[in-house]
């Protein structure tokens, strides 16, 4: 059950976040990969026990990138 609320909040966060960049409410900065990261993570959770492992590892590279798209806007600074 627990799995299942987290993959569906991942899920709703990773829909707001590209729906808030698809209309200019937000950039692709800081918020819009964090977003990201804590989408694709509950995402991952959420998948886990459903050994979805194309799923589970599609939301792993996906937190990964994140991670990476926000090191480099923080170095940026």
């Amino acid at each position: 059950m627990i799995f299942d609320i987290l993959g569906w909040i991942g899920m709703i966060l990773v829909l707001l976040a590209y729906a808030l960049l698809s209309t200019n409410k937000i950039e692709n900065g800081k918020l819009y990969q964090t977003l990201n990261l804590i989408a694709a993570t509950l995402m991952a959770i959420g998948l886990f026990p459903t050994k979805a492992w194309f799923s589970f590892t599609l939301q792993i590279i996906w937190t990964l990138v994140a991670i990476i798209a926000i090191i480099k806007i923080i170095k940026k600074k």
